[in-house]
């Protein structure tokens, strides 16, 4: 049985949008982006390297695949590249018909997401729309949430609009003061 996992950047007050970059995503007028660099560190870059290095397919908004695909395939002095060219990536979308970078596979409704999550298991990164869609139909098992000592007070949150009961399962604490959370729902053992 495979695991959904969500693995996000998010400001003490829940806001999600824009971490890596300036411009990152200024939908709504949103001019806060790249809150997150500050926050990166080699504790977080150990923590991501070892849910990236553990394989298995990854799972896209339209929008955050894009993005992803405008940037990471460019990359050439990191980690994280060619793991990602290497691995199968999802993609849920209702607007694009062909899919760009290598093993990706479209996915036009997000129902499928079910049967592709018990297959082989899945890892979201960013997605906010798609988040908060698979938190709503309970497909997801587990958080990784990286809590950047910030508050914003504006911005796209990633559980608006979401009930969660949730159960803290690890945390490490980088030195910059981000707290790396893992969570599970109350009911997982």
């Amino acid at each position: 049985m495979g695991k959904l996992i969500l693995v996000e950047h998010l400001t003490l007050d829940g806001v999600m949008q824009g971490p890596a970059a300036a411009d990152e995503d200024t939908r709504g007028g949103f001019v806060r982006g790249g809150w997150g660099v500050a926050g990166n560190d080699e504790v977080m870059r150990s923590v991501l390297g070892k849910g990236i290095g553990r394989g298995g397919a990854m799972l896209f908004g339209r929008w955050t695949y894009e993005q992803f695909y405008g940037f990471w395939p460019h990359q050439t002095d990191n980690p994280y590249t060619d793991a990602l060219n290497r691995a199968r990536k999802y993609v849920v979308s209702r607007t694009r018909r062909e899919l760009p970078w290598e093993n990706s596979v479209l996915v036009t409704d997000v129902g499928e997401v079910a049967r592709i999550k018990e297959d082989e298991g899945l890892t979201v990164l960013g997605s906010g729309e798609l988040a908060r869609e698979l938190m709503r139909r309970g497909l997801v098992d587990e958080w990784l949430l990286m809590v950047h000592p910030l508050v914003l007070g504006t911005g796209r949150r990633l559980f608006d609009g979401v009930e969660a009961e949730l159960r803290l399962v690890d945390s490490v604490v980088t030195t910059t003061g981000v707290v790396i959370a893992t969570y599970r729902g109350r009911e997982e053992a």
